[in-house]
């Protein structure tokens, strides 16, 4: 006997789709404004969209000095 299981359609659709790239946005920005001042490039911020990938480079720039003796 075969079993069979409906479970619908559960898309990501244009209403998620909108909140991925508001989400994306307002992750992404700050990384991409504060990395260089800690010596990183831009195209590093990319990896903060995924929420592991935020908190490590949180962990990489709270310990890296920032290079201008920590002022500002």
């Amino acid at each position: 006997m075969m079993w069979s299981y409906s479970y619908g359609y559960h898309g990501l659709g244009a209403f998620g789709l909108l909140w991925l790239v508001i989400y994306a946005a307002l992750v992404i920005v700050p990384f991409w404004r504060l990395l260089p001042r800690f010596g990183m490039p831009n195209w590093v911020s990319l990896v903060s969209v995924i929420p592991l990938g935020a908190l490590i480079l949180l962990w990489i720039m709270a310990f890296k000095d920032k290079g201008d003796g920590g002022r500002g």
